[in-house]
């Protein structure tokens, strides 16, 4: 299914090999500023990247634990060439209209993410405790690409807010976003 979707007319791979740090957005303009956020982290903290963008009007969503490497030659060599994978997705859930969930089989990983990000953006709740994270946003399925670098990773579901999208669009989100971005690309930096 993953290597139909790429195949599909508009649909862009944007991947850079570089750090041993990776940036992973699967579902770039299916869910606004995700992609964007990897791509400047990884620009910031010169840290890989692979990020998925799919046309506005195409809508598409590949489940993660369904997105395999086999499909996607360039995935898998971002998979090869990195050690530990920061994902980026972003989700809509009535009561979590703040809350940063950092998941990922990478639970070492997830807690120190989970602190920076409780200390940069205390506007929203960072929540690591992987009971509290709804099953279906936790990330932690093996056939997730965010698991399968050689030290797995975090995976991060981001509410509308801190990607500034729909109604928050203003310069205070835009803020929150900026600083998402900077804290992650500080992290990769630091993982590095």
């Amino acid at each position: 299914m993953f290597a139909e979707f790429l195949a599909h007319p508009g649909v862009e791979e944007h991947v850079a090999l570089r750090s041993r740090v990776g940036f992973l957005a699967l579902h770039g303009g299916l869910e606004p500023g995700t992609a964007e956020l990897a791509i400047d982290a990884a620009a910031a903290s010169g840290a890989s990247l692979y990020a998925v963008v799919q046309p506005n009007d195409l809508k598409w969503h590949v489940p993660a634990h369904q997105v395999a490497p086999v499909d996607a030659p360039s995935l898998a060599a971002f998979l090869e060439h990195v050690d530990i994978v920061v994902s980026l997705h972003g989700y809509l859930r009535p009561g979590l209209r703040t809350s940063v969930l950092v998941g990922g089989a990478n639970r070492r990983l997830a807690e120190e993410l989970g602190r920076r990000l409780r200390e940069a953006l205390p506007e929203y709740e960072v929540i690591c405790d992987l009971t509290r994270i709804p099953p279906d946003l936790r990330g932690v399925h093996p056939a997730n690409p965010v698991n399968l670098s050689r030290g797995g990773g975090v995976q991060l579901e981001l509410p509308h807010p801190v990607r500034s999208i729909g109604p928050f669009r203003d310069a205070s989100y835009r803020r929150h976003t900026s600083t998402l971005a900077d804290t992650l690309a500080g992290y990769a930096a630091s993982a590095a």
